[in-house]
Formats: structure tokens, C-alpha cells, sequence
């Protein structure tokens, strides 16, 4: 392997000179050259902007994806570029052993029919979950991601490189000083006007990389709108599915032993809501004429019971969810 040796003891004599500066400026022996207040005001700009990015990225994940163990799993298979592992959320897991456990209990049962219902709407739910975390990590988390690994990394790569330049830069002007009184003045001035011109070039360099924080800023207002969109349309969908299955609920099935403590009564006779026949659904909405009618709304389904006694042919006995009463025959259209 061949070596440079000259490059080698330079380039050790450099970093000797920049800690031996750096220590007397800790000791204040020495000065140093301080940048300009716009300078700084753009460096504390992204000093804050890394720090928060990071803070908002890793509790977006930890929103996302409440397991530390997938998101460790995940980011690994990042790193190694491999397509992530598919995984069901866990109300999908929940609606699994749902609809499981109502085909154990019965489909045909109140309590395991209820039970395989709700846990395809869970299944629902897990679904429109996975699909909002995919949609919040493209538009949102790994866009951020992306850019502290890259254009932060950058920025921090050329401000420890200003940092090198302006050591060297105060280490030839104290060397200047130094020389005043030796025969080295021409040399050791001319190590410093190359020692300026090198840390000039690189604070434009850094500096310029410090402005483009403000477009950084306007893609990240862009991703977040997004991310906000895409987390409203995930809680709207939420609703939906949710207000869909308590209508199902409510007009297909009662609570037992709802019934027991305070039968229904209709023409003198309790009516017990076990006695279910068949389910219908409203074809027109009806408002009741007394409390012993019940209001219907069109196309909602309703368990319906004949009614007892003679005098109510045209009428049958309607369940939704705990209320019970009658319902004009005319109204409904027979579905099971």
C-alpha cells in the first residue's frame, strides 16, 4: 500500500494546530474569529429545525406504530433495503378471535352472531388503520426522515469543516503575531491570506446550505398537510364503519334479559322478545300516533313478532335495539 507520507504529517501537524488553539481559546489565551450575526441566526434555524424534526418524526412512528419491537423491525429492514414485513394490525387480530369465537359459539346464535358481526367490522377498522399508516409514512414520516439523513447530514458535514478552517485560520493569525519580532513574517502571512480565503469559501459554502432551510420549511408544511388530510380521511372512515355497525346492531339484534324484568305490552298480553320470526325492512318512515307505536325510518331492518289478539291484523309487534312496539304492516317489506 503506498503511503503519502508528507500528506500524513501535514495533515497530523493540522489537527495537532487545531486542538492546540482550540484549548487556548477554552483557556482564553487565544482569540477566535466569530461569524457573523446572520450566520448564526441562520445556524441556530437549523440547529432547531433538525432537533424538532427528529422529536416530531419519532413520535409520529410511536403514534403509528405503538410497538417498539415492529419499529425497530422496520427500520432495519429499511437500512438493509428489503421490503418490510406484512403484518395485521391488531384490531385486525381482534376481529379474527371474534368471528373465531362466534363460529365456536354458534353463528346462530344472538351471542356468536353479534360476535362474528363485530369482528368483521374490527377486521374493517384494522384494514382502514394499515392503509392510514402507509399513506401518514409516505407522505409525512419518511419524507422528514429523508431529510435529516441527507440534507442535515450535509450541513453538518460542511459546518465541522468551517470549524476545521476557522481554527486554522486563528492558528495563522497567531502565528502572525508570534512572527512579528522573527524573520518569518512573510511566510506566516502568507499561510493566513490562504488560511482567510479557504475559511471565506467554505462559511459561503455552509451558508448557502443554511438558507436552503427555507424551502426544506415549505416541504415540510406541504407534508404535513397531507399527513392532516390523511389523518382526518382515517377518522372519518373510522366514524362511518362504526355508526354502520351499531345501525346493524340496533336493528338485528336485542339484549338478553332486556325483556324479562319489563315485557312488552300490547293489548293487555306481556310479549316476550324471544319469540322473534323474521326481520323486515322499512320501506317508508312512520310517525307513531301513541307511545304503543314505534317510529320507523326507510330502509333501516327491524326484527318484527306477530302481534296477539284479533284486532291487530294489521299490525305487527316491531323490535330496534331495546324499544318494542307496533308497526303498520304496510310499511315493511318481509326480508327473512
Amino acid at each position: 500500500m503506498d503511503f503519502n507520507v508528507k500528506k500524513m504529517v501535514k495533515d497530523a501537524g493540522a489537527a495537532l494546530s487545531r486542538v492546540v488553539q482550540l484549548t487556548e481559546e477554552k483557556l482564553g489565551t487565544s482569540e477566535k474569529t466569530e461569524l457573523d450575526a446572520h450566520f448564526e441566526y441562520l445556524w441556530d434555524r437549523a440547529e432547531n429545525t433538525r432537533n424538532y424534526t427528529d422529536k416530531i418524526v419519532r413520535n409520529t412512528e410511536a403514534v403509528l406504530i405503538p410497538n417498539p419491537g415492529n419499529r425497530i423491525e422496520d427500520f432495519i429492514y429499511e437500512k438493509i433495503e428489503k421490503k418490510k414485513p406484512s403484518r395485521l394490525s391488531n384490531l385486525e387480530y381482534l376481529g379474527l378471535d371474534m368471528v373465531e369465537g362466534g363460529n365456536v359459539f354458534g353463528p346462530g346464535t344472538a351471542y356468536g352472531s353479534t360476535l362474528i358481526k363485530v369482528g368483521q367490522y374490527e377486521q374493517k377498522l384494522g384494514q382502514v388503520e394499515r392503509d392510514f399508516i402507509a399513506s401518514s409514512g409516505m407522505c409525512f414520516t419518511q419524507p422528514l426522515r429523508k431529510f435529516l439523513d441527507t440534507e442535515v447530514k450535509t450541513i453538518l458535514k460542511e459546518k465541522s469543516l468551517l470549524e476545521n478552517k476557522r481554527l486554522d485560520l486563528d492558528a495563522c493569525k497567531n502565528r502572525v503575531r508570534k512572527a512579528r519580532s522573527m524573520l518569518g513574517i512573510p511566510a506566516a502571512e502568507r499561510d493566513l491570506r490562504m488560511a482567510q480565503s479557504e475559511f471565506d469559501r467554505q462559511a459561503e459554502i455552509t451558508k448557502l446550505l443554511l438558507e436552503g432551510i427555507s424551502s426544506s420549511h415549505a416541504t415540510h408544511l406541504r407534508c404535513l398537510h397531507e399527513f392532516v388530510e390523511s389523518q382526518a380521511r382515517f377518522y372519518s372512515q373510522c366514524t362511518t364503519i362504526m355508526t354502520d355497525l351499531q345501525r346493524e346492531l340496533s336493528s338485528s339484534s336485542t339484549i338478553p334479559g332486556a325483556s324479562s324484568s319489563n315485557p312488552t305490552i300490547i293489548n293487555g298480553n306481556p310479549i316476550d322478545s324471544t319469540e322473534f320470526v323474521q326481520r323486515a325492512k322499512v320501506m317508508y318512515n312512520y310517525e307513531p300516533k301513541d307511545s304503543s307505536e314505534l317510529s320507523l325510518v326507510a330502509n333501516e331492518i327491524i326484527n318484527i313478532l306477530e302481534m296477539p289478539g284479533k284486532d291487530d291484523d294489521d299490525y305487527f309487534l316491531g323490535e330496534k335495539g331495546q324499544k318494542r312496539g307496533k308497526v303498520p304492516k304496510a310499511y315493511l317489506e318481509i326480508i327473512s
